[in-house]
């Protein structure tokens, strides 16, 4: 490449004083003669041309980086990460450069804004086709991301029906631990009916919803994406760096990689803040509002009546349930569009089945069943285990076999499975009443624990972890009164006043 340089000193010494021809111009330079003649003709000077050299640390991973490129469409940030994981050692500036040879990336721009602490959160979802166990499905995952930490919540769900959005909703406020004094939206049906300006409708659920926990209602203008942008933002970075290129082997998997996913981006220094929302989050924690009592229950969720083999019938297909409900009324729910939530009327979780893909399927978990696996008519062997779990009710039994002679263990049987449900301070309690009315049955004790027993009081530890929710959440739960009132309009029916 012929220099600045050596092109003004070739043309110097041909037209100026020396008049020396190329053959000596050539030699004193170094150059070749031709060379010489080239610099003569042109009467353009040189210009620098970088050359571009593919950095040896790169070669290994060119076709991997095309594929990931071209054909899944990736960031080169995501693109960058995977190739480092690989074993990739070099810089990323020689990594962009060859990236630049291949395709010029897209600028995407958003217009930012500020809020406080506390002041407001964005929830948003979208759409996704990913491979569970090698099927496409339709996935749909929730963000809600709080607007000064840039703290988000990654949650996903079979389904967008309104009772799932507000699912994850619900969720997402239990996970933070607290609710903010807005909650910025979309335009979806299930948040407004009209989302005309002049004359907005807001959903009357949604309103209810809002109203239970707390927090003002707050929309984006139809074509204003902007106004939202906080919110938008984290699903491309969740598409180029989860979602793109990913199959997961189940959607539990994908639940679970999703939740670290959350826990990853939640320790990344943000490009805006330059703190990671992670830390920030500890300042904001502490501006947001108290959480109610209990969770939000609307009139999705649906009454049924669990058959004596302790089935509830759901969409086509049957569930079991404790057979301490069977031939009671319980409340069932869909959970992440893929769970059926089975509870008692008073709000405790008794059983949670993975929703059947088939109609008429019948889904039994054994453990229901736990009176069928004890050996019925076997006293001896029911006081022992009874006298294990309660020592001091020697007393009670004996006074149940003198009461219940004909068939003093099925008696025996229901009491112990009702031991399964509920503190031993409130079984003990029953015992006392018993002895106090002189009454020994399973009839009475059930009777008793169902009006002396609080329901955050009785539910199993296992019932808690299948619940996937905070603690928190487990007070009992209240319908809004506006709820009954509206179901009494659609039936027609008078409503009594009270008294």
């Amino acid at each position: 490449m012929l220099t600045m340089e050596q092109w003004v000193t070739i043309r110097t010494l041909k037209n100026g004083k020396s008049k020396l021809g190329t053959r000596q111009i050539a030699r004193l330079l170094g150059v070749s003669r031709n060379t010489v003649k080239r610099a003569l003709r042109s009467e353009q000077e040189p210009e620098y041309v970088r050359t571009r050299t593919v950095n040896p640390e790169i070669i290994p991973f060119r076709e991997f980086i095309f594929e990931e490129l071209i054909v899944k469409q990736l960031r080169g940030s995501r693109i960058l990460k995977d190739i480092q994981s690989k074993g990739y050692a070099g810089s990323q500036s020689a990594f962009y450069r060859y990236l630049a040879t291949l395709e010029t990336p897209v600028k995407r721009t958003f217009h930012p804004y500020e809020t406080g602490l506390g002041e407001q959160a964005q929830f948003d979802w979208s759409e996704y086709t990913v491979l569970l166990d090698n099927i496409l499905t339709k996935v749909y995952v929730f963000i809600f991301l709080l607007g000064f930490s840039r703290y988000r919540i990654c949650l996903a769900s079979l389904s967008q029906t309104q009772s799932s959005v507000f699912e994850a909703m619900e969720t997402s406020l239990w996970q933070i631990g607290g609710v903010t004094e807005r909650i910025q939206t979309d335009n979806a049906k299930c948040f407004i009916i009209d989302a005309d300006p002049k004359h907005i409708v807001w959903n009357r659920r949604y309103l209810a919803f809002s109203g239970h926990w707390g927090f003002h209602v707050s929309r984006s203008l139809v074509r204003h994406p902007w106004s939202k942008g906080k919110v938008e933002n984290p699903f491309d970075y969740l598409e180029d760096h989860f979602i793109d290129g990913n199959t997961f082997r189940s959607f539990e998997e994908f639940l679970e990689r999703l939740s670290r996913f959350q826990m990853e981006v939640n320790d990344r220094v943000h490009d805006a803040t330059h703190e990671k929302p992670s830390v920030l989050f500890e300042q904001e924690r502490s501006a947001l509002r108290p959480l109610p009592d209990g969770r939000y229950v609307g009139v999705t969720e649906q009454v049924r009546r669990a058959s004596a083999d302790c089935l509830v019938s759901f969409d086509g297909s049957r569930y079991s349930v404790p057979d301490l409900f069977a031939v009671r009324e319980v409340w069932v729910r869909v959970l992440k569009g893929y769970l059926l939530e089975i509870s008692s009327t008073k709000g405790v979780v008794i059983a949670v089945h993975r929703l059947s893909t088939v109609k008429g399927k019948v889904v039994i978990d054994e453990s229901h069943y736990r009176n069928h696996r004890i050996e019925r008519g076997s006293w001896d062997r029911l006081s022992c285990m009874f006298l294990e779990r309660f020592p001091h009710q020697q007393h009670f039994l004996d006074r149940l076999k003198a009461q219940k002679r004909l068939n003093p263990a099925y008696h025996l049987t229901r009491v112990m499975d009702l031991a399964a449900f509920y503190e031993l301070v409130h079984l003990e309690a029953a015992f006392s009443a018993c002895q106090e009315y002189n009454t020994y049955n399973a009839g009475f004790i059930k009777g008793y624990l169902e009006h002396h027993a609080s329901p955050s009081d009785h539910v199993p530890e296992e019932t808690r972890e299948a619940r996937r929710i905070s603690p928190k959440a487990s007070p009992s739960i209240k319908r809004p009164l506006k709820e009954y009132s509206a179901l009494v309009n659609q039936l027609s029916l008078p409503l009594k006043p009270a008294g």
